[in-house]
């Protein structure tokens, strides 16, 4: 093989046969990429002189060409990544030399090499554990050390090694699963044969086999599968957390070498395709093979993290490996967390340091006027070091002195203890037997050990709606068909009735195809049909075709719909019962029974659904050669596409979507239009080459779609109920009355939004009122909000409010802004060795042990208020929310406590004692004597007062509890069993 040219052409050089063809030629994008296959005879003799010279020349620039190649990758990674990424199947050598990652994955933080580096890094970002390091070095100076130097020593290491383990242990499950995951084996194309591989060892170009329940291995294009017309179903729960099905498609031109080793072998397309990125709903290219470009997008890619499901193999070529998957691109790196209380430590013993700073002056100050005035003239008894000069450098030297003898004044403990506190809570957690959830035989996970202690703090929860408040269980309910409602049932005096099992369901046993499943209450809309009401079959037939839906039918009448959304699934099966059976779809055709005929629609296009869009359509020939666009989506959008004729038909639709959505359904609008021939065969060709563009394709391509999809015909629209979950009502009244505030996202209409909202408890019937934003510009979305601000709290707009002064100045930093309490109740919509008292080792053991015993078995083994309480009485969560037990001014009054205490414990031991005498004559006031008292009373009086606390703590959370019982029967009589179960004893 050599390489040749300037523009980094490739040419391969055979010598099996004298014949000279050129087969190939292509290229990719700036590079010119151009492929030449040249055959010769077997004898060199026999290649004719300028093909001679043209092996030499290739011969000879091979590696000054592939050099360039990756030169050329090289300048993209360093001005800012990879632009597109090339890539041909089945040819490790090319791939080779743009530099892709292996498969391997990486999610822990530490190696064995920079665990001990990166670790303390992070533990000396403390200002505890960075004081006491600088405590040691000062130690070691013996002019000013007045303590042993392992002092501080074994306090520091024991703190460093209690949090350099607990991390320890968290990266080494890290590790674990990293292992697990990278040894995993997959099947892959080698040498014309299946061979097992470790996941770590794939490469971009290689071609694997997945099988039916495997996760899969990398982002990859999928080439074929068992299924008909190669489709593939995948779970993608562990990306988005959707567990409905979704259906992948090989185009077809790899969809026909299925599972032959020979043909996938010889497989040599060419991509061309995004460079690595973390949008998990794009991905655009262009498949080159046997000199033909094919559209690639999200359809054709199966991603890491998916599993395989109802498919018994799959062909796919890798793409993306590793890091660039787009399952890790979303992951990120990861960092040191620090949780508030750890913010908060580091603030109060910063305080420490200037109090601490401040005494070790003054005493320092003190030092010095008592040496210049006294000990000046006293050095025959106590002379100065040879270092001191003067007073004034005897006070610098015991400053320090001081600064190391009071270093029990930090509270290293604290850190110790925090630390084992975070590790216990987290096997709580995971022992809980009441937080697991045996329906998928899932137990509560501690995934971390950092920061558990937030969960107590919690203040706002943001939540989808969509499966998460509700089933995501679709059930069509009602509809509008050409201004007539139907799905309200009425009795024979013609008055309104809610369904109830005991309603009696439409009779579908004049459809052999109807799912039995599917409950329908309206006779009117079965005899509509019936009557083959012209706009009612045209609106069940846009159901049955627009859509993406696969249709399986693996026993005679018995069809299993395999929907991406469950929506459509919900609409489909609807078109089914009423007759427009969807049968079998193919990549070029759709079957559908209409009322027992089979007809059999020509697919010509979809056009896919987008967020942005909000809309989805498709083009179709039918069996009467008519071309058909049939769209549905939000009724905000089709309805600035329908034709002027169409107004008033709308005005009756829209009043229908109205009645829908106050109703909490979920609705769309379906629209169709005929469309001239002449007119859609231009279009295509346009559309055809933007597909194929890989800048800007998607807004090229909705620019397309925009010219087609207008002067729509309204036809009605549908409207689709999903349940809430069991209990979310009482579960959000429970996290209001704890105080957190929580946001749904919902991509619903504003009327369906506050009806989910009211139904779910989210909204109350108490509510001052609701306010509405609904701008759709940022300055518009400012003033409602001001405006919304001003009803909750008129003197918020008042110019000394910090909102507003954020508002006029708004800086580029990040500013805090205070949280304000609304007068009401509103929902909001939006779219040396010195005499020590204490012996040196007392003063290791104390600030490390002594002080961290007491503090732990209070924090792991005491329970203040158990979860029946706590459920009872979710108010008992607010003094987390606002830190009322941990906070600066508690610990401004713990710190005069403990300047009070030891005050009291030196002062009264030593007036006690002092010039005393045993019965025997002997003096008692000895240091060691006074020293023990001092510290056998310092340890009885820290013990007594965490007893204290114990005590005191659950008075005041059973006089709290009390005092929320008497104001619930005050309310009406709730909370009455609790009052009783309180006098009981019980409590």
């Amino acid at each position: 093989m050599g390489v040749a040219g300037m523009d980094v052409c490739v040419a391969t050089v055979s010598r099996r046969s004298p014949k000279v063809a050129l087969e190939k030629r292509w290229c990719f994008s700036e590079m010119k990429y151009i492929k030449l296959y040249i055959s010769e005879g077997s004898e060199r003799n026999i290649l004719p002189e300028d093909l001679r010279q043209t092996e030499i020349l290739l011969n000879y620039s091979w590696y000054y060409s592939a050099m360039s190649i990756y030169e050329s990758r090289s300048e993209e990674r360093q001005s800012g990544g990879e632009q597109e990424r090339y890539l041909q199947a089945n040819n490790e050598e090319f791939n080779s030399m743009f530099g892709y990652p292996n498969n391997t994955i990486k999610t822990s933080k530490y190696n064995v090499f920079n665990f001990l580096p990166m670790n303390l890094f992070e533990q000396f970002q403390r200002l505890a554990n960075a004081y006491f390091l600088v405590l040691l070095i000062l130690q070691l100076i013996p002019q000013i050390s007045s303590l042993a130097w392992y002092t501080t020593v074994i306090p520091l290491i024991v703190v460093l090694s209690v949090t350099a383990v607990k991390d320890a242990i968290d990266d080494v499950k890290r590790h674990q699963n990293d292992n697990q995951v990278n040894n995993r084996s997959v099947l892959v194309l080698m040498n014309g044969r299946m061979e097992k591989k470790k996941w770590m060892n794939i490469q971009v170009g290689d071609i694997i086999k997945l099988e039916n329940n495997q996760p899969v291995t990398a982002d990859i294009l999928l080439l074929s599968s068992s299924e008909p017309y190669s489709m593939t179903y995948i779970e993608t729960a562990e990306l988005d957390g959707e567990t409905n099905l979704k259906v992948k498609q090989a185009i077809h031109v790899t969809s026909e070498m299925e599972n032959d080793l020979n043909l996938l072998s010889a497989f040599d397309g060419e991509v061309r395709c995004d460079a690595p990125n973390n949008k998990l709903g794009r991905f655009t290219g262009v498949l080159t093979y046997r000199g033909k470009n094919y559209l690639l997008d999200l359809d054709r890619l199966l991603l890491r993290g998916c599993i395989i499901r109802n498919t018994d193999w799959c062909y796919g070529l890798v793409i993306y490996t590793g890091p660039d998957t787009k399952l890790m691109q979303n992951s990120g790196k990861s960092s040191f967390k620090r949780t508030h209380i750890d913010h908060l430590m580091n603030v109060l013993v910063l305080w420490i340091f200037l109090f601490l700073g401040c005494m070790c002056f003054i005493l320092a100050i003190g030092h010095s006027i008592w040496e210049s005035k006294r000990g000046y003239y006293f050095q025959d008894i106590l002379p100065w070091k040879n270092y001191v000069s003067s007073s004034f450098v005897s006070a610098i030297l015991i400053f320090w002195s001081y600064f190391i003898i009071l270093n029990t004044m930090v509270p290293i403990s604290l850190y110790v203890s925090v630390e084992i506190i975070r590790l216990g809570n987290s096997f709580y957690i995971n022992w809980d037997q009441k937080m697991f959830y045996a329906p998928k035989n899932t137990p509560a996970q501690a995934c971390t050990t950092t920061l558990n202690e937030e969960l107590g703090q919690v203040k706002y929860l943001f939540s989808d709606k969509t499966g998460t408040l509700t089933k995501n269980i679709m059930v069509f309910n009602k509809c509008s068909i050409h201004g007539t409602l139907y799905g309200t049932v009425y009795d024979m005096y013609g008055q309104r009735v809610e369904v109830s099992e005991k309603t009696e369901k439409v009779n579908f046993s004049y459809n052999k195809l109807a799912d039995p499943k599917f409950a329908f209450y309206d006779k009117t809309l079965v005899d509509a049909v019936k009557k083959r009401d012209p706009w009612v079959h045209l609106f069940f037939r846009s159901l049955a075709l627009c859509h993406t839906v696969m249709a399986e039918e693996k026993v005679e009448g018995e069809l299993v719909y395999q929907a991406q959304s469950p929506d459509e699934g919900a609409l489909v099966t609807a078109a089914r019962n009423f007759g427009f059976v969807l049968r079998s779809r193919s990549p070029e055709t759709i079957t559908v029974v209409e009322m027992g005929k089979t007809k059999v629609y020509h697919l010509l296009a979809i056009l896919d659904f987008s967020n942005v869009r909000k809309r989805m359509s498709v083009i179709v020939r039918t069996p009467e050669d008519r071309i058909m666009l049939f769209c549905k989506g939000a009724d905000t959008i089709l309805c600035q596409l329908l034709l002027p004729s169409c107004t008033a038909l709308k005005d009756v639709t829209m009043e229908h979507l109205d009645e829908f959505a106050s109703e909490g359904l979920r609705t769309l609008m379906v629209a169709y239009r005929e469309l001239d021939k002449s007119f859609f065969h231009a279009w295509y060709r346009k559309h055809s080459e933007v597909s194929l563009s890989l800048e800007d394709r998607e807004s090229k391509i909705s620019s397309v779609y925009e010219e087609i999809e207008k002067d729509l015909t309204l036809l009605g629209a549908t409207a689709i109920e999903d349940k809430l979950q069991d209990e979310v009502p009482q579960t959000i009244k429970t996290l209001n009355k704890a105080k957190i505030k929580i946001w749904v996202l919902t991509g619903d209409k504003q009327e369906t939004a506050v009806n989910i909202a009211y139904a779910s408890n989210i909204f109350e019937d108490e509510m001052d009122g609701l306010l509405f934003v609904e701008g759709k510009d940022n300055e518009t979305v400012e003033k409602e909000l001001r405006s919304a601000l001003y009803k909750m709290k008129p003197e918020s707009l008042q110019e000394s409010d910090p909102i507003n002064r954020y508002l006029a100045t708004k800086p580029k930093k990040p500013v805090r802004i205070p949280e304000e309490e609304p007068n009401g109740n509103y929902g909001l919509i939006i779219n040396g060795y010195s005499l020590t008292v204490y012996d040196t080792w007392f003063i290791t053991f104390y600030n490390l042990v002594y002080t961290c015993l007491p503090v732990l078995g209070l924090s792991l083994f005491d329970q203040d208020v158990n979860e029946t309480w706590s459920l009872r009485f979710p108010e008992l969560y607010e003094p987390g929310q606002l830190n009322l037990y941990f906070n600066k001014k508690e610990f401004f009054k713990c710190l005069v406590h403990g300047i009070y205490s030891s005050f009291v414990l030196f002062f009264i031991p030593m007036g006690t004692i002092f010039n005393s005498v045993r019965s025997d004559g002997k003096e008692i006031s000895d240091y060691q004597s006074f020293s023990l008292i001092v510290q056998t009373s310092l340890l009885w009086v820290v013990t007594m007062q965490v007893w204290t606390v114990v005590v005191g703590v659950r008075a005041l959370d059973g006089e709290a509890v009390w005092k929320r019982g008497r104001e619930a029967r005050r309310e009406g009589g709730k909370g009455e069993s609790s009052i009783i179960e309180l006098e009981n004893g019980s409590g």
